[in-house]
């Protein structure tokens, strides 16, 4: 189980910077704590996607980026090889994750020697090799240069929504765990005689993410990645089980820890409204970022109506805080923080306190800190609640006997 400092972004020593500044003055404990939160959020994350022509490459960035194959924006797919240079493809909610389209190795003008240097290698995080069928020459040479260079691999066999399809009607006695299975020994088996030591190859369908093994290589990209990159591929993936919606929210609930500081430090500054103002200003943004990450906004619910076949109406239909689908403003967050009396009761005492000029405002920060923490805690379990139910109606129809 996953606890808030599995997904702690800031470490220990930028702790105890944090703790440093603000010893020396409160402005500059908030001037760091604001940098280590935009660092966060500004964290680039760049993953290649590789392979021989036709393995679906472009399909899968646009499934992982929750683009569907015809929107504005999407990796061009086809049925000969589209993909003829080194292509960025930005996450829609997210402009520091990026998938990279790499044209196919072994295509005439990416020949498999000196293909990584020609794609530009060094500007990767890690690499995704994808083949529809049987891992070749050219894919184990790649892997193995890939390591070499020092860089992480992943084979990702596609199509097996297809390949599924296929043996159900050719088999009269059909088992589908064991073609599964059979299908997984096969490609394990061909990239040990090629050479490669103890290989794991992840079986994805990109028209059904939430099937077969993607949530097998998300929890492999978890634990293998870069602690500091870790949280920027969690908010980029799409929401395809209860888990990554789970993991999402723990994620974002470290944080809060330090927005509520980033609070206090505010509320030390003998303005009278300026805390308050500020606070708001801060849920306002910080709750945008949790619509966007668990795709609740407008554009990616459209696009989730369109990828599930479940009218945008009804996906809106079932979420009951009201963030999701819509801009994010304080007159909303307002309406919804009235609903907890919890709001007017401690800004309106944070506001007193600074009349007591040396009891006041210590007292104030604490306030500060501790309303900042619980409104964004309640505006969390709200936005999460309407990710989960969200995620429960558009898989609603392939859940269907």
């Amino acid at each position: 189980m996953a606890t808030e400092d599995q997904w702690s972004f800031i470490t220990s020593e930028q702790q105890m910077h944090i703790k440093t500044a603000i010893e020396k003055s409160l402005a500059e404990g908030v001037v760091k704590i604001n940098e280590y939160l935009e660092e966060q959020n500004n964290t680039p994350l760049n993953i290649a996607i590789t392979g021989e022509c036709g393995s679906g490459k472009s399909t899968f960035i646009n499934a992982f980026r929750g683009i569907n194959d015809s929107d504005e924006g999407a990796a061009p797919t086809g049925v000969v090889e589209t993909t003829t240079e080194v292509k960025a493809y930005p996450h829609p909610n997210l402009p520091n994750v990026t998938l990279w389209d790499l044209p196919g190795v072994g295509t005439p003008n990416f020949p498999a020697d000196g293909y990584l240097e020609k794609v530009g290698f060094e500007r990767f995080d890690f690499f995704i090799i994808i083949t529809a069928c049987r891992f070749k020459e050219n894919d184990v040479r790649l892997a193995l240069e890939i390591r070499r260079m020092g860089k992480k691999f992943y084979f990702l066999r596609s199509k097996i929504d297809f390949d599924i399809s296929n043996e159900e009607r050719r088999q009269s006695n059909f088992d589908r765990q064991e073609t599964l299975k059979v299908i997984r020994e096969n490609c394990t088996e061909g990239l040990r005689d090629q050479g490669i030591e103890a290989p794991q190859v992840f079986l994805v369908s990109s028209f059904e993410l939430h099937l077969f093994d993607f949530h097998l290589l998300e929890e492999t990209l978890e634990r293998e990645l870069p602690a500091h990159k870790r949280n920027a591929f969690l908010y980029a993936l799409p929401n395809i089980s209860k888990e990554i919606i789970k993991k999402k929210k723990e994620a974002y609930q470290a944080q809060i820890k330090y927005h509520a500081l980033f609070s206090s430090g505010v509320a030390a500054v003998p303005v009278p409204g300026l805390s308050s103002a500020v606070d708001l200003v801060l849920v306002v943004g910080v709750v945008t970022q949790y619509v966007n990450g668990f795709g609740l906004d407008k554009a990616s619910l459209r696009r989730l109506s369109d990828s599930s076949d479940v009218p945008y109406s009804e996906l809106v239909s079932v979420m009951t805080s009201k963030l999701g689908g819509t801009t994010i403003t304080p007159e909303l967050i307002k309406k919804l923080l009235s609903q907890l009396a919890l709001e007017g009761a401690l800004i309106a005492a944070e506001e007193v306190s600074r009349f007591f000029l040396f009891i006041g405002i210590p007292v104030s920060m604490i306030l500060s800190g501790v309303s900042t923490y619980r409104i964004l805690n309640f505006l969390l379990d709200l936005v999460a609640e309407d990710a989960q139910r969200v995620f429960e109606k558009a898989v609603e129809k392939n859940s269907e006997v």
